[in-house]
């Protein structure tokens, strides 16, 4: 293989916009998972809470709860975005990426 090629290769952005995809570490997919899983079972306890019968306050206290924690996951997948696709695709010389991160803010702070 050319140094060329290998250079090209070692170049490859670890997010793929057209394939909308995107390679990420064993550590970061634990992360994630773990905060979804975490999650998840704040939603199934929600739900047992309100099949029986709990007090109103007490579920909306858990769900304020879940809530903050959606948050930040949504903060830790934002910014190793920027931190890798968008940082890499700048680089590279494609702006685009910028008002496809503008349009994902705004639809995060509805």
């Amino acid at each position: 293989m050319s140094d060329e090629a290998k250079n090209s290769q070692m170049r490859q952005p670890t997010c793929c916009m057209s394939g909308r995809h995107k390679e990420r570490t064993p550590e970061e997919i634990r992360s994630l998972t773990n905060r979804l899983s975490r999650i998840e079972g704040q939603i199934r306890g929600i739900r047992n809470m309100v099949e029986e019968g709990a007090y109103c306050p007490d579920i909306l206290t858990q769900s304020a709860a879940v809530t903050a924690a959606m948050n930040s996951f949504n903060k830790e997948l934002l910014a190793s975005h920027i931190r890798s696709c968008v940082a890499e695709d700048i680089r590279a010389g494609d702006d685009s990426t910028i008002e496809e991160l503008v349009k994902l803010l705004q639809k995060l702070m509805r």
